[in-house]
């Protein structure tokens, strides 16, 4: 590994600005334990932020301290301390460094003294799911063997990508609604207090504003030349995955929209000549090595959108509903599905689909996929889309490989050797005739 600066180089002042609101995430935490209050570690996409909102309990995003870690370049003891108690080197990264976290927590007794941003606070409860990717079902049930607190798992669910979602929302939508009185429940059982049903409706509106403002700023960003790369929404999303019930939360996608207009206004771009729009379609990125990106771009490339973290379409029709729960999981359904019938007449598949729409709608010029060691959820699947896409539109495509976290087998120069490459295959593919 080179002994440079890997983070990225920020074009946007709010992107500049953002990482207060994670150092702030992990203290106010800590604040909450010696308070008395309670933390719940949880995982992302969890439908669980407007519960937990309401119900005043501190939220600690176990997935994303395994990114501030790796970005910090300190997840390599906690890793090795997972690795030591039998998990395996190709667990999810985020995985292992929770869990190593979790040990070195017990074999000390205090939080280890030399993790990134002061560590995570110690958790009242223990919330997972099983959104996104397999391990999370096992990943909290694992922790028993370090810490004794309430754990709750549930279903979150989405239909299969063959079917009319039209069809199936009428099945999918209670059960949703059943698993999340459940996880009511469990909340108020941990608590020993009733949740107030106006706080949690509420929350549910305010969060559904914070992402309509978070849309927003992906939609500007179509403008040529973009105003903001992907590194830089990378930064952004702590507010909206992690607090969008905060009226605080609405405030910063406004600033942030307000500072991308004004780019937009004044032509201002991520590079002084944007040569070559990609799209980051494929994988999580590399933490670690972050100013990967700016490698891009100082060859004129820049990342204008990206599935990984991406917000999705206003659920427009929210307002029809008022209870919160059935309003909640009305919301995820549409999240997930919003691709879905559009695919059914074209590619079959809703994030092929999302694809041709961003070349189209981003004006793309190439599509760059991470192959993530340890994350299968993210890398399987990507030379399928690739060739599934090639039956309608001809684009450059790099495929990359390294970890979302673990930086021990990442080779700079290699990488950077296949960007360069790639650049000179769409300097010649923008060449030929249409």
């Amino acid at each position: 590994m080179s002994k440079d600066k890997t983070t990225a180089t920020k074009s946007t002042k709010t992107a500049q600005e953002s990482y207060k609101i994670v150092k702030r995430m992990y203290s106010k935490a800590r604040e909450a334990v010696n308070e008395g209050a309670p933390v719940a570690w949880v995982m992302v996409a969890s439908i669980a932020e407007e519960m937990l909102y309401a119900m005043d309990v501190v939220p600690v995003y176990t997935e994303n301290y395994g990114a501030v870690c790796a970005a910090k370049k300190g997840a390599g003891p906690l890793l090795e301390a997972a690795e030591a108690d039998g998990f395996s080197n190709v667990i999810c990264g985020y995985v292992r460094t929770g869990l190593g976290h979790a040990a070195k927590r017990k074999e000390l007794g205090m939080i280890p003294p030399d993790a990134p941003e002061g560590g995570m606070a110690d958790p009242t409860m223990l919330i997972g799911s099983s959104a996104g990717c397999d391990p999370r079902f096992k990943w909290y049930q694992a922790m028993g063997r370090y810490m004794d607190v309430p754990y709750f798992t549930f279903e979150v669910l989405m239909p299969p990508n063959n079917v009319d979602p039209d069809k199936v929302r009428e099945f999918y939508v209670p059960y949703q609604v059943q698993e999340l009185k459940r996880l009511k429940a469990f909340l108020e059982k941990t608590l020993g207090r009733k949740m107030d049903e106006d706080k949690l409706m509420a929350a549910v509106v305010t969060a559904e504003q914070t992402r309509t403002m978070w849309w927003r700023c992906y939609e500007i960003r179509r403008s040529v030349p973009c105003p903001m790369p992907t590194e830089d929404m990378l930064s952004c999303v702590v507010p909206g995955m992690f607090h969008p019930s905060d009226p605080e939360s609405i405030n910063f996608y406004k600033g942030l929209y307000d500072e991308l207009e004004e780019r937009v206004r004044n032509h201002i771009g991520v590079v002084p000549e944007e040569r070559y729009r990609l799209i980051w379609g494929g994988g999580l990125p590399p933490w670690h090595s972050m100013n990967l990106f700016n490698h891009f771009e100082d060859q004129g490339a820049v990342c204008v959108i990206e599935t990984c973290y991406c917000q999705f379409e206003p659920f427009e029709d929210a307002h029809k509903y008022n209870d919160p729960l059935e309003r909640l999981a009305r919301w995820y359904y549409h999240r997930f599905t919003t691709k879905q019938k559009k695919a059914l007449q074209g590619p079959g598949h809703p994030r092929v689909q999302r694809l041709l729409d961003w070349i189209d709608e981003y004006q793309a010029d190439g599509l760059v996929m991470h192959g993530s060691i340890s994350c299968r959820a993210t890398t399987v699947g990507q030379m399928y889309f690739e060739n599934v896409l090639r039956d309608y539109v001809r684009i450059p495509t790099l495929f990359m490989e390294s970890d979302i976290v673990d930086d021990r087998d990442y080779s700079e120069l290699q990488t950077k050797a296949k960007i360069d490459a790639f650049i000179e295959t769409m300097e010649t593919h923008k060449r030929k005739p249409r």
